[in-house]
């Protein structure tokens, strides 16, 4: 990668900008030279050892032009990478790249490319924002919920001298065989099994498996025709029609412990009590870290309302991809791809992307608030918060955080982990600065019309090029101040 080059901005219409970018002959002629090792790799010529060719003759013997062409190609991505850093922008979207006339010996390579880039927002209040937040609270029901979770758990199977019934345990032994459109049969590797456990009602096993043994009693045989379902992930039993002889040894019952103080002891406490003060403590934990997440979503989209910013469309559906794209590498380390996931959702991409749209939107204008909070506050994370902030990845890793901090800056993405953390303190502080009410209040609020809420909508309305809205009619509610 270039160690220098020379970017040059143009704002276009609807949040684009338009980047021209000038690689320095040096930058050029070394992507040219590192091709040519490359290719010099296989390249047999008399003299020299395979993979010992020197650059030059590589050059010589396949052609400048033709090792640029790659060179530019393998490079091309880094540059563009670099100039956006170069350029200082925030891109939404895939680029529109426009790449010039290869240069002659001695020359610069310049291209360009377009690209939507974060939109701008002009602030309206953003400190003492009155934001509706929840009061923490672990109802009764809700431990009792827990403590029945809990004696599942610690549940022993008992033997059974009855029928078995939903939510029992079976023990038995299974043949199966695949049943051909002819009658004829035949095993499939897998489809035998001794002793196993089922759980009726689990929904584990391919339908009808479960349903069928219920009322079987122990000694009893039964058979079962089946089809495996379509989907089903060994394509070779897929759809297929199957039949089981099955031999049930014994119904077993789950039998609970009692929720008293015996079952508190087995869990590490002296009694009923301090077990459901301490599963009430660690709910109130969990909750009181939502509310506050929730509370900080919640005066970032106050402030957002507040806020004029226009959102082009196209923006709009550059971000969906986006976090389609995203969505889409996630599931494919759990070994799910774009058409399984497709097929299992019932929608076409255009239809994911439709539906991922409101997200994208919403998530442009919180950061274009942020963005313009940034500027506004002048906040600028210094050199020890960095360092905080890469702690828990530093000891992850066994790593001093000074070492992250300069593997960041040698690759170039300091400036990325300072903007984050900038906008993280964007975040604290509207959060900080907000003043909580009830949260019965808030809503109340939203569902009132006022006369500032009407010209904050009209406002943004006319800013992103849609009709204004008609005038309220008398007689709307309305209380002024509160």
């Amino acid at each position: 990668m270039p160690a220098t080059l020379a970017t040059t901005v143009t704002e276009l219409p609807e949040s684009r900008v338009r980047v021209a970018v000038q690689i320095p002959t040096t930058a050029v002629e070394q992507s040219i030279e590192r091709k040519a090792r490359e290719l010099g790799g296989s390249l047999k010529l008399p003299g020299f050892r395979r993979g010992k060719v020197p650059a030059p003759l590589v050059i010589q013997r396949l052609g400048r032009e033709a090792i640029m062409e790659e060179a530019v190609r393998d490079s091309l991505g880094g540059w563009y990478v670099q100039a956006l850093d170069s350029a200082g922008i925030v891109p939404v979207g895939d680029p529109e790249v426009k790449l010039g006339e290869l240069p002659e010996r001695g020359g610069d390579l310049e291209f360009s490319f377009e690209i939507g880039v974060l939109p701008k927002a002009s602030l309206g209040q953003y400190s003492g924002l009155e934001v509706g937040r929840a009061e923490p609270g672990v109802p009764d029901e809700q431990i009792d919920g827990e403590i029945d979770q809990l004696r599942d758990r610690l549940a022993r199977l008992e033997t059974a001298e009855r029928p078995a019934e939903q939510g029992d345990f079976v023990v038995l032994d299974y043949v199966g065989s695949l049943v051909a459109d002819d009658g004829a049969s035949e095993p499939f590797e897998g489809g035998e099994g001794r002793d196993q456990l089922i759980e009726l009602g689990s929904g584990r096993l391919i339908e009808g498996f479960e349903r069928g043994l219920l009322g079987a009693s122990a000694g009893e045989s039964r058979a079962l025709e089946l089809k495996f379902p379509d989907d089903y992930p060994r394509d070779e039993l897929a759809g297929r029609a199957a039949s089981f002889e099955i031999e049930v040894k014994e119904v077993k019952r789950k039998e609970l412990p009692d929720a008293d103080d015996d079952l508190a002891v087995d869990t590490g406490f002296d009694s009923i009590q301090e077990l459901r003060e301490d599963i009430r403590r660690r709910l109130l934990e969990v909750q009181e870290k939502e509310i506050e997440e929730e509370f900080r979503q919640a005066a970032l989209d106050a402030a957002v309302d507040q806020a004029t910013v226009e959102v082009p469309a196209a923006l709009v559906e550059g971000r969906a991809r986006e976090m389609w794209e995203r969505m889409l590498h996630s599931l494919s380390h759990r070994g799910i791809s774009r058409e399984a996931y497709l097929g299992i959702s019932g929608r076409s991409e255009q239809e994911s992307l439709d539906e991922l749209a409101p997200s994208a939107e919403r998530a442009l204008r919180r950061e274009a608030v942020l963005t313009a909070i940034v500027q506004a506050e002048s906040i600028e994370p210094s050199e020890d918060e960095l360092l905080e902030s890469l702690a828990a990845t530093a000891e992850r890793e066994g790593v001093p955080a000074e070492e992250l901090l300069e593997r960041l800056r040698d690759a170039g993405r300091l400036e990325e982990l300072r903007e984050d953390l900038a906008a993280r303190h964007a975040l604290d502080l509207v959060a900080l600065r907000a003043k909580p009410i009830p949260l019965e209040q808030a809503r109340a609020r939203e569902q009132l019309w006022t006369p500032e809420k009407e010209r904050a909508e009209r406002a943004r309305e006319g800013a992103e090029g849609a009709p204004a809205a008609e005038p309220q009619q008398s007689g709307g509610l309305w209380t002024p101040d509160r």
